[in-house]
């Protein structure tokens, strides 16, 4: 018989919500394994077992960010009408951003000076914005967008809705 898992996914959900909070709002010296494991009412051991140190922490806080940030745009239902659904798009960005404000300073920011994403948690990050980048293209093959590449006009949108 398979030994219980004490550590699951609700207990990770809420030590990487924890250590995002703590970031963002006391900045990256505020950031220990036992403080974010007394926080969240748990032992360091499970922080351990769950991320194996630190950098790891850091580096899943990033990548779940752009996780559910990509689940929020991924899951807006296209009405065919490109205009209407980049729109959507953009208020998407701003309802995550303001749902995840404690994990949006490490996708977009630089709380700890260290971290830099490694090469697949960069591409899971590029994934999340595939949505945008899809009703992109769709509006510029319909001709509803025009004047630039997909890619350029995406990019443009990210940015005014950053």
């Amino acid at each position: 018989m398979p030994r219980p898992k004490t550590h699951d996914d609700v207990l990770r959900t809420r030590l990487l919500d924890r250590a995002g909070e703590l970031l963002s709002s006391e900045g990256p010296q505020s950031l220990s394994l036992r403080r974010l494991a007394a926080d969240v009412n748990t032992s360091t051991t499970a922080v351990y077992s769950l991320f194996g140190g630190k950098p790891a922490l850091v580096r899943e806080l990033y990548v779940e960010g752009f996780r559910r940030f990509g689940e929020r745009l991924a899951e807006l239902p296209r009405t065919g009408d490109h205009i209407e659904d980049l729109i959507q798009l953009g208020l998407a960005y701003r309802e995550s951003a303001l749902a995840d404000r404690h994990l949006y300073s490490i996708m977009f920011g630089k709380p700890v000076p260290e971290f830099e994403p490694d090469a697949e948690a960069a591409a899971r990050a590029g994934e999340s914005m595939r949505p945008l980048l899809n009703v992109v293209r769709a509006g510029v093959q319909s001709g509803a967008i025009g004047g630039e590449t997909a890619e350029v006009i995406a990019m443009a949108a990210w940015g005014l809705a950053h």
